[in-house]
């Protein structure tokens, strides 16, 4: 049975035969923010993509093996950690003109429903909150595997990707170009690679 939700025969066999004892993946995780990368991509002048990523979060798993469809996910993100590797495009971000940091400094994830998509591929939908606006979202992801790291540690991983329009969440701020279009895309594709230490039981 899958992770996150149905699984199917074909799943099933394919895990056992990588040797994973699903029943091992239940349980609580912390995301380990020092080795998880939360980054977006927004299309910039209409001719190139500028990439960022958020440098300040914290959330958690729970992941049930019996009864996938209980497993859950939360995200919150501190978003005058942006980076985009420019300190005056990181500072108009943190501005009123995009994310309003003073007044809206965290942007939320919390899911509210799972499912297997078959081959290792998930899908888990959720409410995203961005500037006190909340709308559903799906994130599409692929279970990297469970191992034990050096210390101890038992990690589990996720990547995968979502795409948002931005103007939903208020964020409509733009410039026009001399030569037509925009200079902010309006649809920004979200990039995740998690890692997650599964918490121990005092």
């Amino acid at each position: 049975m899958g992770i996150f939700g149905r699984g199917n025969s074909t799943e099933a066999a394919a895990t056992a035969q990588a040797g994973l004892d699903t029943a091992a993946l239940s349980g609580d995780y912390t995301i380990d923010a020092s080795h998880t990368t939360i980054g977006f991509v927004a299309r910039h002048a209409m001719v190139t993509n500028v990439k960022g990523s958020f440098l300040d979060f914290e959330g958690s798993l729970h992941l049930d093996a019996a009864n996938p469809a209980a497993s859950t996910a939360s995200l919150d993100i501190k978003m005058d950690s942006i980076s985009t590797g420019s300190d005056d495009r990181d500072g108009h971000l943190r501005s009123s003109d995009f994310f309003d940091t003073e007044t809206y400094p965290t942007m939320t994830f919390r899911s509210t429903s799972a499912e297997a998509l078959g081959d290792g591929s998930y899908r888990i939908t959720g409410d995203l909150s961005i500037l006190g606006t909340t709308k559903p979202i799906s994130i599409d992801l692929e279970f990297n595997g469970l191992a034990k790291d050096p210390f101890g540690n038992e990690r589990v991983g996720f990547e995968g990707s979502s795409q948002l329009l931005r103007s939903e969440y208020g964020l409509t701020w733009n410039a026009a170009l001399e030569t037509g279009g925009v200079l902010v895309s309006d649809r920004i594709k979200l990039n995740f690679d998690i890692s997650a230490i599964k918490n121990t039981k005092e």
